[in-house]
């Protein structure tokens, strides 16, 4: 999922996703010890992922912190 998709989601929406990745994590870790697994990059897509999801949160959580409803947008 791109950064710009995940932003358009909701807090929630962001968590379940952030599950899934977890649990996608997992079984792709349990293909690859069963070798099973037959490609590999997807393990560092997920991890990607869970990882921009993470930031994502705690950059809104930061932000209600602060008493701002949003992050500034950042120049792309």
């Amino acid at each position: 999922m791109k950064a710009r998709e995940a932003h358009q989601l909701s807090d929630q929406e962001l968590r379940e996703r952030l599950q899934e990745a977890y649990q996608e994590l997992f079984n792709l870790r349990i293909q690859k010890a069963t070798r099973e697994l037959s490609n590999f990059a997807r393990i560092g897509q997920v991890r990607k992922d869970i990882a921009r999801f993470k930031t994502i949160l705690r950059e809104r959580e930061l932000a209600r912190m602060q008493g701002r409803a949003e992050p500034a947008a950042t120049k792309e």
